[in-house]
């Protein structure tokens, strides 16, 4: 896994991007604080760029540097939520422009998946995370459903977990508003 980690991290550190495993489904990744990375993302993905993606941290305590309010309760519910969990928090800060929805926000998913969070770690920066796949298509749940577009057009393919099956799921979302108050999006 050390191996994986430095090839990918050198990728991103010169603003490339990846195709990883996630707690989730498969995902595109880069550098949520590179505009150019960024961008490209959105051109492999074919989406319209009012459609923000999410970005994935390594551990609750560096939401705030993101997010302009961080409501204390919240960091209970991540850390005892039984299954992956985003959280769309208005306020969004010292990400790429690109990433922040037109009402400030930014969707945030504490990570739990070994590769991701020490990669993660080691970039010192949250990553981008959006599935695998063109805008509009099929998700793909493994990595042999990913399309050959797809992966032709990363810069890195990790080299993990591509003949795993495993079970997956797609994370709850909630939104939360500047007084802590939630409503949930997808259950």
């Amino acid at each position: 896994m050390k191996n994986e980690i430095n090839k990918s991290l050198k990728i991103l550190q010169k603003g490339g991007n990846i195709l990883y495993p996630t707690d989730t489904v498969w995902g595109i990744g880069c550098d949520a604080t590179n505009n150019k990375a960024v961008a490209n993302i959105f051109s492999i993905k074919k989406r319209a760029e009012r459609k923000s993606f999410i970005i994935l941290l390594d551990h609750v305590d560096k939401i705030k540097d993101y997010v302009t309010d961080f409501p204390l309760q919240v960091s209970d519910l991540i850390m005892n939520y039984n299954r992956p969990l985003t959280i769309v928090f208005p306020g969004a800060r010292n990400l790429a422009k690109k990433l922040i929805a037109e009402d400030g926000s930014i969707a945030i998913r504490v990570v739990r998946h070994d590769f991701c969070k020490r990669l993660i770690k080691e970039l010192g920066k949250p990553l981008v995370s959006t599935s695998a796949n063109v805008s509009g298509t099929k998700t793909p749940i493994l990595f042999c459903e990913i399309s050959d577009y797809i992966k032709d057009s990363v810069n890195y393919v990790v080299n993990l977990d591509q003949h795993k099956l495993r079970q997956v799921s797609p994370s709850t979302v909630i939104k939360i508003d500047e007084k802590g108050n939630y409503e949930i999006l997808r259950s």
